[in-house]
């Protein structure tokens, strides 16, 4: 049976901090994720169409060995200057790798296409820097879900999109929480219902509780429409890529948590069909707080991975079972339906 954290949040990994930030007259957002020390990090990019900003220094060969935020933004390639304010707001308050007497914020950050979904676009000057301050300010423990942050205009093929997040524990009692913006060209849910792909890992009815044991009678799982693809959206691309963060308070490499971010990518594919097209920028960071040494190198890390990938799974739902209706949506709130 999977036990969550507490506030079945990605904040139940201690000293994790999420901050969130979002323009209704825009319909986009930030997310940033930080904590109260630098953390080692990962990333993995599974899609055809990333927009990511410092990632390449997150390799296990790389001089850097710990970060100090990861920004997820909506705004297409102008949201990656959200990064820019995060790092101007963590330098001024003396954080970052030092060098010398110089200290430098290292900020990751990963993007997603939402500059179609009915907000205004037509800004002179890019507000996402402005985003990324105010996302920084507002990092706490707790954190809202839904059409907030990154998640703020985000959209599915068939619903809502939205900022999502979960936890769990593992058998041997390391927290394992995720962090999403969900916005993928595929869909969560079976075509033609409300059934969540993702309804196997639900805990307590946590987007819900509208499982595949209550699948349409005028749908089976052998049905041709849910390998069936929606061509649609190619020519309205008003949704693509998914970007999370898993993290862990398990003591990981960054070798160990490129595993990690691999593997959480299976969640990804278990929430949404199709996922990792070549027209999403698919992006998972894994992190960790380094708060518990491994008992049992293998038997665990294993374990992380795999709960990484439900987590994400279950985070991918939340998000789009919290989102609310905005004026101009293209596409239905789940909970509206």
């Amino acid at each position: 049976m999977l036990i969550t954290g507490k506030q079945n949040l990605i904040t139940d990994v201690a000293g994790i901090q999420v901050g969130n930030s979002a323009s209704s007259q825009y319909k986009s957002g930030t997310t940033v994720l930080t904590a109260q020390q630098p953390f080692a990090a990962a990333v993995d990019v599974r899609g055809g169409a990333p927009g990511t900003r410092e990632t390449d220094l997150l390799a296990p060969d790389k001089l850097v060995e710990k970060i100090d935020a990861i920004v997820l933004s909506g705004g297409s390639a102008f949201g990656l200057d959200a990064a820019s304010g995060v790092m101007d707001a963590m330098a001024q308050q003396g954080r970052g790798y030092e060098v010398g007497p110089v200290r430098v914020p290292i900020v990751s950050s990963a993007i997603l296409f939402d500059l179609l979904n009915g907000g205004e676009k037509s800004w002179q000057h890019n507000p996402y820097r402005a985003l990324g301050v105010q996302a920084l300010a507002n990092a706490n423990s707790t954190f809202d879900l839904g059409s907030v942050g990154a998640g703020s205009g985000a959209n599915c093929a068939d619903f809502k999109g939205g900022l999502g997040s979960a936890s769990l524990m593992t058998s041997a009692g390391y927290v394992v929480g995720a962090l999403v913006a969900v916005n993928p060209r595929g869909g969560v849910c079976l075509p033609g219902s409300n059934h969540f792909w993702a309804a196997p890992y639900e805990v307590a009815n946590e987007f819900g509780g509208a499982g595949w044991g209550n699948t349409p009678p005028d749908l089976q799982l052998s049905d041709p429409r849910l390998a069936a693809i929606d061509h649609s959206t190619n020519e309205n691309p008003r949704a693509n890529t998914t970007i999370a963060i898993v993290a862990t308070d398990a003591a990981l490499s960054v070798s160990q948590l490129k595993r990690m971010a691999i593997a959480a990518h299976d969640g990804i594919a278990r929430a949404i069909v199709p996922s990792h097209t070549p027209l999403d920028g698919d992006t998972v960071f894994a992190v960790s707080t380094a708060m518990r040494s491994l008992k049992s190198p293998v038997a665990d890390q294993t374990e992380l991975c795999h709960a990484a990938s439900v987590c994400l799974s279950r985070a991918i739902a939340r998000g789009v079972y919290h989102a609310t209706p905005a004026e101009n949506d293209p596409v239905p709130c789940w909970q509206s339906e």
